[in-house]
């Protein structure tokens, strides 16, 4: 089974358009949704998104909201722990390739990541 991972210089998990995520306040408590939509730029990207580095500059003080903890996707979601990574790693190829594209570096990059863990091997229709 694969193992979800983060990969650095990613950053595709801070688009944070709330148009295109018409469900927050289907798993975000008032106060929750209230913080996202203050983290919200005018560009749709978080701001705290540093666009150079790709990083996030308040990564150890992150919401948690913005952090794959099993506790957290079962409270806010409903997933069981043990479906946690699955989940997880859905998520995150949807939103590469919203945000990248669908034959993006990024892509291509969590693909591997999440292979070489587990001895996956990707096709494009697999996403």
């Amino acid at each position: 089974m694969a193992t979800w991972r983060c990969i650095q210089g990613c950053g595709a998990c801070c688009y944070l358009n709330p148009s295109e995520r018409p469900d927050l306040s289907d798993y975000l408590t008032s106060a929750q949704l209230q913080e996202y939509l203050k983290m919200v730029g005018t560009d749709g990207w978080c701001i705290h998104f540093d666009s150079a580095s790709r990083q996030c500059r308040i990564y150890e003080q992150r919401p948690r909201f913005c952090r794959v903890e099993a506790e957290t996707f079962q409270e806010m979601y409903g997933i069981e722990p043990s479906e946690l990574d699955e989940f997880a790693i859905a998520c995150c190829v949807e939103q590469i390739e919203d945000v990248y594209g669908d034959r993006s570096l990024e892509l291509l990059r969590f693909q591997k990541e999440v292979s070489d863990n587990a001895g996956i091997r990707w096709s494009r229709n697999d996403n």
